[in-house]
């Protein structure tokens, strides 16, 4: 496994949370039924609900992070396709959600981040799988 998709994974992870914190402060709970019914699953309190869930998930990819992807578990390649596949999700579905509405929905601008993130890492894992070698690392005149 090679090091230099760790970071993008890490990035992705880092604007996932931005991504719910953004859905929380303008209440996707609340005007999105899939999230509500999640919401409510955790807490009868949709606010509570929806950061129980989005906490547990941002901290499911810390995890990923720390543990599987940093020791190079088996599982850490299938798990970041796992995050490629969620992020992709959120990447295309919101924006066209908020097209489709004609007005601005509750994650749309992070998730026009989380977009190029996670083809950025599916493009990395698909290197890996290749065997294509890690980037070399660039020499420069403050390097050298």
């Amino acid at each position: 496994m090679r090091v230099h998709w760790r970071w993008t994974f890490l990035a992705l992870i880092g604007v996932q949370t931005l991504h719910s914190l953004e859905e929380y402060a303008y209440q996707l709970y609340l005007v999105f039924p899939p999230a509500r019914a999640v919401s409510s699953f955790f807490s009868s309190d949709l606010a509570t609900g929806f950061l129980i869930f989005n906490g547990a998930l941002v901290l499911f990819g810390l995890w990923c992070f720390a543990f599987p992807i940093w020791r190079e578990w088996r599982s850490a390649t299938a798990l970041a396709w796992v995050w490629v596949l969620i992020e992709l999700i959120n990447g295309v579905g919101h924006p066209t959600w908020a097209i489709a509405a004609r007005e601005y929905r509750p994650g749309v601008a992070t998730a026009c981040l989380l977009l190029p993130l996670a083809l950025m890492l599916g493009w990395q894992l698909t290197r890996v799988a290749r065997g294509d070698p890690a980037p070399a690392p660039r020499r420069d005149a403050w390097t050298a």
